[in-house]
């Protein structure tokens, strides 16, 4: 008779985590992210995530996570270490992926704050040109540590940056005043 209590509940158990492991990650546009992730020794929660589209097609699953859950600018930038992840959906040039964050720059800094940022900004330029272009299934990586911005594609550290203010200014591209697509700036920050 234990023995087959035992059988049952390993069975039950078994059937059971396929939904615990659901749990453990969100799908977003066919992107499987996890609910945490680690950064600098710290553990970081997914804030949110969403799709970014450019007219009719969906370009990147963009997705910030925080060491706590923030629903406004001013909370996610009070947070560190921080994550901008970008799964990408689609092939990209190296061109069309550096006007899209100087763009999203522009759109959000006065010009005495792009002036200020100049010589950070050409070091990303510089950064995402040398990525080259950028293939469907590519993910690259914002990472705010140790005050300044860790660039990645593909797991692979490709620059750093130093400076709060760079990586406040990169940050307000995606949940600023003039964000580069207003739904997924709600998804960043968890539907608010």
């Amino acid at each position: 008779m234990k023995r087959m209590s035992v059988a049952r509940a390993i069975v039950a158990l078994a059937l059971l985590m396929p939904v615990a492991g659901a749990a453990l990650a969100v799908d977003v546009g066919g992107v499987k992210l996890a609910d945490t992730a680690e950064l600098g020794g710290q553990k970081l929660v997914l804030n949110g995530a969403g799709i970014r589209t450019k007219v009719v097609f969906k370009v990147y699953v963009g997705s910030l996570w925080l060491p706590a859950k923030a629903t406004d600018v001013d909370g996610v930038l009070a947070k560190a270490p921080r994550r901008i992840q970008l799964d990408l959906l689609r092939n990209l040039s190296a061109d069309q992926l550096v006007d899209a964050l100087v763009d999203g720059l522009q759109a959000n800094l006065s010009a005495a704050e792009l002036a200020t940022l100049k010589p950070e900004t050409d070091q990303m330029v510089a950064a995402m040109k040398a990525f080259g272009d950028v293939k469907e299934g590519d993910v690259v990586t914002l990472d705010f540590v140790d005050n300044a911005t860790r660039i990645g594609l593909n797991g692979k550290l490709r620059a750093t940056i130093a400076g709060a203010p760079f990586n406040a200014a990169l940050t307000r591209i995606w949940i600023g005043e003039h964000p580069a697509q207003a739904d997924l700036k709600r998804a960043l920050l968890g539907g608010a």
